[in-house]
């Protein structure tokens, strides 16, 4: 059975698309098969993996209009073990276009359902706001794995963020369940990345990854060559972070 992960945070420039797509691919180099669904019209997760995501004939916002099926959209073994559900900037005319449509909620679980058993792990990267496509990522999804960047504003809109999951969970998905928070841009030189961490631990009673992800240069120029960390450059600070938090994504057994 696959378990499926929602990354979310309504801020932007937490890490979203960077753990998404170093998560996953970490995840396919220790053997598991991933399906990446991108549901940010900004697309950065399907042009971090190399993909033109101008130059798409299918992609999620023909999926979410009924225009397509979910196997005409996905990109299979992008890079090895991984398969990505693309997106492009035609999906932020999504939200208009499903003004009035039965059930939009469940548009993309209901599609997703159909593939689910193929994979191992299914991670969605969604859109830096609390929109229908978050939405629809939080109904798919088993968990939120929540990446805050280590920042003093860092807990800034988090409990937004955890009493939309509580919604969601009441309301549409009784399965959903908080994975866990992951800290990003993490840098031992400074006292407040190890004061945020405190604060964090200290004041949110959720589950907090062991593993920290440094701000790390080779991973901030990973996505501009197309590629993620670990096949950028396997030797660095962030692909042992990513290759370590996929270690603990795998046996986080409270899943």
């Amino acid at each position: 059975m696959s378990r499926i992960i929602a990354i979310a945070n309504q801020k932007g420039g937490v890490g979203k698309t960077t753990t998404s797509i170093n998560l996953s691919a970490s995840l396919a180099a220790k053997g598991k098969k991933v399906l990446v669904i991108d549901t940010d019209p900004q697309g950065n997760t399907t042009s971090g993996f190399g993909i033109n995501k101008n130059e798409l004939e299918n992609t999620i916002y023909e999926l979410i209009l009924g225009d397509c099926s979910i196997k005409d959209c996905i990109l299979s073994e992008v890079i090895e073990n991984v398969s990505v559900l693309p997106s492009n900037i035609n999906l932020a005319a999504a939200e208009i276009e499903l003004i009035g449509v039965d059930k939009k909620e469940y548009i993309l679980k209901n599609e997703v359902d159909y593939v689910k058993d193929n994979y191992d792990f299914i991670i969605i990267d969604c859109p830096p706001s609390l929109n229908m496509l978050t939405i629809n990522s939080m109904t798919t999804a088993n968990s939120v794995m929540v990446p805050i960047q280590c920042e003093y504003y860092a807990l800034e809109g988090l409990s937004q963020l955890i009493h939309t999951i509580n919604l969601v969970k009441e309301r549409l998905n009784p399965d959903l369940e908080m994975d866990g928070v992951v800290f990003t841009m993490y840098d031992s030189r400074t006292n407040l990345s190890m004061q945020v961490v405190e604060n964090v631990k200290q004041n949110l009673n959720q589950y907090v990854y062991k593993t920290l992800i440094p701000r790390n240069i080779r991973l901030a120029e990973a996505p501009s060559y197309g590629k993620p960390i670990n096949l950028y450059d396997t030797k660095s600070a962030g692909s042992e972070a990513y290759m370590n938090l996929a270690e603990e994504v795998i046996n986080n057994t409270k899943m």
